[in-house]
């Protein structure tokens, strides 16, 4: 079981790595080629990217949590409803993300401030849909499997913040 949890960890962690080549490969793509359809094929590279990463994750937590077969019959359902409301607040991030790759040469005070709130806005609304399926799924699993639950979302959250943070450059004053 831990080979197991270690290897999806290692899966997840990788596809991240990846996902972030990918990520800020559009910086020079989207400077050097006027075409839309470069940026539209790293666009597509970048959602498909997104969608590995979103089901390692499912992998881990599927691995970690232990779920009884009731269990997992009411956890799912409840798991992809958060994680479709999670993925909406997270396309905010990436937007914001890309707007930074964009601009970064030209970036003004007012852009960077703008998306510093940006950021800080996905942070809020993130722990925000944290605390309303808290009660959604203590109604489908008991509370420490819950609070198990949250802990290895923020944990792997967290995994891969890290590495989009490690890839993205700092601001230049």
């Amino acid at each position: 079981m831990i080979t197991q949890r270690r290897m999806a960890l290692v899966l997840l962690v990788s596809m991240v790595a990846l996902s972030n080549g990918f990520l800020f490969s559009q910086t020079s793509s989207s400077q050097d080629s006027s075409s839309s359809q470069a940026q539209n094929s790293t666009d597509k590279d970048i959602d498909l990217l997104r969608k590995d990463v979103r089901s390692q994750k499912k992998q881990v937590i599927a691995a970690n949590m232990n779920l009884s077969d009731k269990e997992s019959e009411q956890f799912w359902p409840v798991y992809d409803q958060y994680t479709a409301e999670l993925v909406k607040i997270n396309d905010q991030k990436y937007t914001a993300i890309k707007q930074f790759a964009q601009n970064y040469d030209t970036l003004t005070d007012d852009q960077a401030e703008d998306l510093t709130k940006q950021a800080l806005q996905v942070d809020q609304s993130v722990a925000q849909l944290r605390v309303k399926y808290i009660p959604i799924f203590a109604k489908v699993i008991s509370g420490k499997k819950t609070a198990l639950f949250f802990q290895l979302d923020r944990r792997l959250v967290m995994l891969i913040d890290l590495q989009l943070a490690s890839a993205i450059p700092l601001v230049e004053p």
